[in-house]
């Protein structure tokens, strides 16, 4: 199966990482890559270079970062291929432990049947 993992930060915006941070995750994604269980992944820039799009009925809204509220802060994503829920849980487990604090919300992708 596969889950999109959404990682936000609870550390504001702008505050780059150390070398031994940067050194630590290097590793772990290195690690996740060579297993199998990462399959693509990637930081976001600042919001203040974003925006968000609403569609209400025939209706667009256009906002334009930055989002202050640091739980709208998307610091980046990873995409894993993990047997269950439990496992993607516990690989999330394990990245936050590298990353620090801040949460991250896992989604199952759909993957649609195979094709005869």
């Amino acid at each position: 199966m596969r889950f999109l993992c959404i990682y936000k930060p609870s550390k504001g915006e702008g505050l780059p990482p150390t070398e031994k941070d940067m050194t630590e995750m290097g590793k772990f994604v290195e690690e996740s890559r060579k297993s199998g269980v990462l399959l693509a992944d990637g930081g976001c820039l600042p919001s203040a270079l974003g925006a968000r799009i609403r569609r209400t009925g025939e209706k667009y809204v256009v906002t334009d970062g930055p989002f202050t509220e640091s739980k709208e802060i998307i610091g980046g994503f990873a995409m894993i291929q993990a047997a269950s829920k439990q496992e993607a849980i516990e690989l999330t487990k394990r990245f936050l432990k590298v990353a620090g604090d801040g949460e991250t919300e896992i989604r199952q992708m759909y993957d649609p049947p195979p094709t005869k």
